[in-house]
């Protein structure tokens, strides 16, 4: 029988991977493997009301966080955004405001707006929200989740980060996954680098990692870490090739054998098959897609816990 001696990390919201420490980074992990393992969840005295609020479109993400809440016995309101009262003009507090108000105590949100929690938790005396705010994504911020699954993952193959050399490939500019991948790399002591075109490279990224080609990378790099070209960003971009972007910067069947025996690589999807890589190797034996999904349910589990701990709800355990 798996024993539950971990020291769970509780949290008043999950909002950015900015603030977190190694440690806390370390503790989701092992919670999220714990859960992974067939570890037992906890069970809350009082039902636990969460809904998920998604204002742009989402597959892995949203049903990732649903699956969570349900292995760990939250219950969820059903929330459509086209269906609600955001289409009458009602703001986003005052949805919320209404929720917390019906008994919903927990919000999974994605936003197209940049912190667009910052508004929601940073309130006055005078407001009565009070609910715990899980960000799935804000703009071409932070993607909190996303990056801590991938941690996972990439600790699941190699057991730690120090020295590990991890590319980061693609859409640079319009990646959030990029933005928070980046950060906690680098703090947890991995080298990391960039490639794509170099018009997605800002000096933003110079802080966390260097710019190199992507031939002159790959046969180093302990993690591949592909980013998905957001065509929905690049309208303007008339003379962009899929086909080009494949052969230039995409990884190909010709640079995967190139890739060390022990290399991963890692993509957030959605996938544009023939682009970021060619289709036959999605589900190679070097891929960690799949993975990362699977492990996108522990670390959300792990980072619900954290804020139904750190709120205290669900009663005594």
């Amino acid at each position: 029988m798996m024993l539950n001696t971990q020291k769970r990390l509780k949290l008043q919201h999950f909002l950015t991977i900015k603030n977190l420490q190694n440690e806390q980074v370390n503790s989701l992990i092992e919670r999220a493997e714990y859960f992974k393992a067939g570890g037992k969840v906890l069970n809350y005295e009082q039902p636990v009301y969460a809904v998920n609020m998604f204002f742009e479109n989402s597959t892995r993400t949203h049903c990732s966080f649903e699956m969570a809440e349900r292995k760990l016995g939250i219950e969820t309101i059903p929330f459509d955004p086209a269906a609600s009262s955001v289409k009458k003009g009602e703001t986003l507090y005052d949805t919320l405001l209404a929720l917390n108000s019906i008994g919903v105590e927990l919000a999974v949100i994605r936003h197209p707006h940049n912190e667009y929690y910052r508004k929601l938790v940073n309130l006055s005396a005078a407001q009565k929200l009070n609910i715990g705010i899980i960000n799935a994504g804000d703009g071409s911020g932070q993607h909190p989740s996303q990056s801590l699954l991938d941690m996972m993952t990439i600790h699941e193959q190699f057991g730690g980060f120090k020295r590990l050399k991890v590319a980061i490939i693609g859409d640079l500019t319009n990646s959030r996954v990029a933005r928070s991948n980046m950060r906690l790399l680098k703090q947890l002591g991995a080298e990391v680098y960039f490639s794509g075109p170099e018009y997605w490279y800002s000096q933003e990224f110079a802080e966390y990692g260097t710019y190199g080609k992507v031939d002159d990378l790959l046969d180093q790099m302990d993690v591949v870490m592909l980013l998905r070209v957001q065509h929905e960003r690049h309208q303007q971009e008339t003379a962009f090739s899929t086909e080009r972007y494949h052969q230039q910067y995409g990884l190909t069947l010709e640079r995967y054998e190139r890739l060390k025996k022990q290399a991963i690589i890692m993509h957030p999807g959605p996938i544009n098959r023939g682009v970021e890589l060619a289709s036959e190797l999605v589900e190679a034996s070097q891929s960690r897609f799949t993975t990362q999904m699977q492990n996108g349910v522990f670390m959300r589990m792990a980072m619900i816990e954290a804020v139904v701990e750190g709120r205290n709800l669900g009663g005594k355990r």
